[in-house]
């Protein structure tokens, strides 16, 4: 009997790697763009390394960086939802194997005598207890591959979840390196409005010393007090900005927003911003891990139909049990108590169900269709934030050129509006407009180069930041 058992079960396990049920699972094209539009070089072996950040040089924000990634819940959340999928696929896994179970019993038992076996024994009951011992097997042979298909849908959405995580990650690191580049440029703004602070209240006394001298009048002292309290004013509204962003980058570090998490003013200088490496549009599949796992719920929704049309083929499963039952526990391992069942070796065939299979592959295969219709829109999305990235750069940088020479020019407006003023040419009114043109124009060129240190880190993320795919987590089993 054990011979016939394993031959039958090694013919259908033969059985099972002829056929598989389902459509095998094509990888979608890339974008079909040569090259970005907004990209003056590409070099399809271009790529950031996996620590994109430090391509700025900076050590606070490597270690910001590091903080991030060690202490964000958002990153433990993820990487607890991935340890969830790998669960949930050695749990499908698992179908796969034969499933035995050993188990043991003992029970006390006493029939009516007045039943129709009792009278047919003579009007006696029976009655004894039972001791049993033994193991039990179910095993559903695939043969058709219906199996193999969930255990497929399984895994790619276990490596979808891998995606995911590298995906939250990934969005963590931009979003922390744009929180301390909007951080330093606030230090830069409140430096040029401490200086301003500074040059407003030198006037003030000036003028204030001209008035008292006979020099002056009432309203140019209070254009001077005017311009003192504005720019103070200004300096307090960007400390309050200065503290919003910093809240919100402790928060993401995994810090408290009680505590300070970096000195301000300790460097209000701007670097200027780094040169990305850009690759090829094509490429954009392999380097962003939002759109690998775009790709694996593709698979895992293809695998889906073939779930699906396993529906309609017959499925094949066997059952055994052996072990050994006695009514004394001293005879149990007796060869008299010895029990042995193998089968029933069952065939199931769906003959009528009103249409449900056909529904649930016609369910299938509408949801593959919407998953590659989301996959191109987030490639369509992919492409478009790596284009208004790339356009920011270019646009951020022209722009600087420009506010230079408007900061130039604004300067020399204000060294020749004091001399005019000194002189007695002009009022002091010539004065306060050089000094809003000169400080609106040194707080725009702030701005912009802390623009384009953003668009930087903004070209970064939206090429994957250096982003590749690793191997999939061990199944947790």
């Amino acid at each position: 009997m054990l011979k016939n058992l394993a031959l039958v079960s090694a013919l259908a396990a033969a059985l099972a790697g002829c056929a598989t049920v389902g459509p095998e699972f094509t990888e979608p094209a890339g974008a079909a763009a040569p090259a970005y539009r907004h990209s003056a070089e590409t070099n399809e072996a271009a790529r950031l390394p996996a620590a994109w950040w430090t391509v700025f040089g900076d050590a606070t924000l490597d270690s910001l960086e590091q903080r991030a990634l060690r202490d964000n819940p958002g990153v433990k959340a993820a990487a607890q939802r991935l340890l969830q999928a790998q669960a949930q696929l050695g749990v499908v896994r698992a179908g796969q194997a034969p499933n035995v179970a050993l188990g043991a019993g003992i029970s006390n038992t006493r029939s009516s005598a007045e039943t129709a076996q009792g009278i047919a024994l003579g009007g006696r009951s029976i009655e004894g207890n039972n001791f049993s011992v033994g193991a039990s097997l179910s095993y559903e042979l695939d043969l058709w591959g219906r199996v193999r298909r969930v255990v497929e849908a399984a895994d790619a959405q276990a490596l979808a979840a891998q995606d995911d995580r590298d995906g939250v990650i990934l969005l963590l690191s931009g979003q922390v390196a744009a929180s301390y580049w909007q951080l330093r440029g606030l230090d830069a703004d409140m430096a040029i409005l401490r200086d301003a602070l500074g040059a407003r209240r030198e006037a003030q006394e000036l003028v204030e010393a001209r008035f008292k001298a006979g020099l002056s009048n009432e309203l140019d002292v209070s254009r001077a007090r005017i311009e003192r309290a504005n720019a103070q004013a200004d300096l307090h509204e960007a400390q309050r900005q200065r503290n919003a962003v910093e809240h919100a980058l402790a928060t993401l570090v995994g810090a408290s927003p009680s505590a300070p998490l970096l000195a301000g003013g300790a460097s209000s200088a701007l670097p200027l911003p780094p040169s990305i490496p850009v690759g090829l549009p094509a490429s954009l599949l392999k380097q962003r891990p939002d759109l690998a796992a775009s790709v694996a719920q593709l698979r895992a929704a293809n695998a889906q139909v073939g779930v699906a049309e396993g529906g309609f083929y017959p499925s094949l499963s066997l059952t055994s049990n052996f072990g050994f039952a006695s009514e004394h526990l001293r005879d149990l391992a007796s060869g008299g108590a010895r029990q042995f069942s193998a089968g029933p070796l069952a065939l199931s065939l769906p003959v009528f169900d009103a249409g449900r299979n056909r529904a649930n592959l016609a369910l299938s295969k509408a949801r593959y269709d919407e998953a590659v219709a989301n996959h191109e829109t987030r490639l369509l999305i992919a492409l478009r934030e790596v284009e208004d990235a790339l356009s920011d750069v270019q646009q951020r940088r022209q722009q600087g050129e420009v506010q230079a020479q408007s900061q130039q020019a604004a300067a020399r407006a204000l060294l020749v509006a004091k001399a005019r003023y000194e002189r007695g040419v002009s009022t002091y009114l010539d004065v306060t407009d050089a000094q809003r043109n000169s400080l609106a124009a040194d707080r725009a060129a702030a701005q912009i180069r802390t623009q384009r240190l953003l668009a930087t880190v903004a070209v970064a993320r939206a090429l994957g930041g250096g982003w590749e795919q690793g191997p999939a987590l061990p199944t947790v089993r």
